[in-house]
């Protein structure tokens, strides 16, 4: 059996939880393995949760268990299932960070011909350590590269407003002023579904559901883009804080110090992770909207420079 372990891409970072049945049966999702090593490090206790049976093929099985083997035993994939302390070891180098619930978790995809087994890590005492989520390969994938494209959002009208990927979330402002955040997950170029349990939506019927109950707006929240970031205002070189989402922005009565306005906003972006162009995109958004082509990190250089939008077939929207 050959196989290939890579990091996880921020993308397959969604199909490492629980799907709805809808995602499970598009991607051939056949269950998932829950682990841990005990409170001694060592130990691997296993439960298996079915997805859909009529794949777990007797051939299935078998790769399967060769599969968490090799990552136990075998030092060519680092030994990674081995212990707490291996885990803990292989994830520092080797794997995709993301927060999770309580702790950092750690995401990395084994590949074989026909089967991709994506891997949630959680190296700490007391938590479940490992989620292991097994697809039929060529269906995950399949349904990844279609996901690229990203979940359209568009007017009653029927005009495309913005898109955002798999997995970002949009802020619902009700006319009350309420804010509502929910995650987003891609169905087909027409579907998407909204978390905390608001069902499955075709995309003109979304837009004339938000019209009918007066929503006041809807805008992305890019995981792209940071909380907040640091900018100034070029009147007066004082540095300000951008929030992700907000209109606006809040002074710090912070000046230079010895350096240009542009120096100074570079290195206070630098110790929170913030490039420049996610910081273009922030300025943008606060000004403009968040919802413009403009607030999104992507049309921008490294260097923050905006960069010249490809043609895009818009699609038609029903």
């Amino acid at each position: 059996m050959e196989m290939t372990v890579r990091p996880m891409t921020p993308q397959e970072k969604s199909y490492c939880y629980a799907q709805s049945q809808q995602l499970t049966m598009q991607t051939g999702s056949i269950g998932y393995l829950r682990a841990d090593f005990d409170t001694n490090g060592n130990s691997f206790y296993t439960t298996w949760f079915d997805h859909r049976k009529e794949l777990k093929s007797a051939a299935f099985k078998t790769e399967f268990d060769d599969v968490i083997n090799a990552l136990r035993g075998n030092p060519a994939y680092g030994g990674l299932l081995k212990s707490r302390a291996d885990m803990k070891a292989y994830c520092k180098d080797h794997a995709l960070a993301f927060p999770g619930n309580y702790a950092t978790e750690y995401g990395i995809r084994v590949d074989t011909d026909h089967y991709a087994y994506l891997l949630r890590m959680n190296p700490t005492k007391g938590d479940y350590n490992l989620y292991c989520y097994c697809y039929v390969r060529q269906w995950l994938d399949r349904h990844l590269t279609q996901a690229e494209r990203g979940i359209r959002f568009i007017s009653p009208e029927y005009k495309e407003k913005f898109r955002i990927a798999d997995g970002d979330k949009i802020r619902i402002i009700r006319s009350d002023g309420e804010r509502n955040d929910r995650v987003c997950r891609y169905v087909d170029d027409y579907h998407f579904e909204l978390g905390n349990s608001m069902g499955l939506f075709h995309i003109c019927e979304f837009a004339e559901k938000m019209e009918a109950s007066n929503v006041q707006a809807i805008i992305p929240l890019r995981a792209s883009l940071p909380d907040k970031c640091f900018s100034y205002l070029q009147s007066t070189g004082e540095l300000i804080v951008i929030t992700k989402g907000e209109k606006g922005y809040t002074p710090t009565g912070k000046y230079g110090d010895g350096t240009t306005p542009r120096e100074a906003v570079n290195a206070a972006n630098k110790t929170i992770g913030v490039s420049r162009a996610q910081e273009e995109a922030m300025v943008v958004g606060s000004m403009f909207g968040w919802d413009k082509p403009g607030a999104d990190p992507k049309n921008y250089s490294e260097n923050g420079v905006p960069i010249r939008p490809k043609h895009r077939d818009r699609g038609d929207a029903r």
